[in-house]
């Protein structure tokens, strides 16, 4: 699975919540010339993942999800390309403070054709929206899952994915629905 979302909205710490497994991150200072081009709505940020985060948790005896975090500056997006080979969905992590910042993240899974669901990642005073005005600014179609997540908390963390993996299971069932590619599993 992989956790997309733009600079700075939590995917690094949603990997760390839920990975049953010493997550690999591969954090790098902020430097002046990527504070040209990268901006975030937490400005006390110092560091930002410049290749990707890794985790693993289990979800029962038989399912092991490997959570794979990508960048969040679309000058990565060769990099997301590479990690959403043979990835069965994603979930995007959004913020209300800034959900223009997200649309990039948005338009690339579209572009990739790779299922998700989204997750609002709520950060202490940031605003809320209903959900009608959320589906309506992220331009998400009816079936897309839209759920609210706090990812420094585990349980709401896991409904996030759960929601994720439901998702997938009914698009695999809908008639219709392309069969798995060569060497894919069902």
């Amino acid at each position: 699975m992989l956790i997309v979302g733009p600079l700075g909205v939590g995917k690094t710490t949603l990997i760390g919540t839920v990975s049953e497994i010493k997550p690999l991150s591969t954090e790098a200072m902020m430097t002046q010339a990527g504070a040209r081009v990268d901006t975030v709505a937490d400005s006390g940020k110092t560091t930002t993942t410049v290749a990707l985060d890794f985790g693993r948790i289990t979800i029962d005896g038989a399912l092991v999800l490997y959570l794979f975090g990508t960048p969040g500056q679309q000058r990565f997006l060769p990099a997301w390309r590479d990690l959403a080979r043979g990835a069965l969905g994603a979930l995007a992590l959004v913020d209300t403070r800034d959900l223009a910042a997200s649309f990039d993240a948005l338009g690339n899974l579209e572009d990739l054709g790779l299922p998700f669901a989204v997750a609002v990642n709520v950060f202490p005073g940031s605003p809320g929206y209903a959900e009608e005005e959320l589906r309506a600014a992220l331009d998400l179609l009816p079936r897309t899952p839209l759920v609210t997540c706090d990812a420094r908390d585990l349980r709401s963390s896991v409904r996030a994915l759960i929601a994720l993996l439901g998702h997938l299971i009914d698009s695999a069932e809908e008639p219709g629905a392309p069969a798995p590619a060569a060497g894919e599993s069902p």
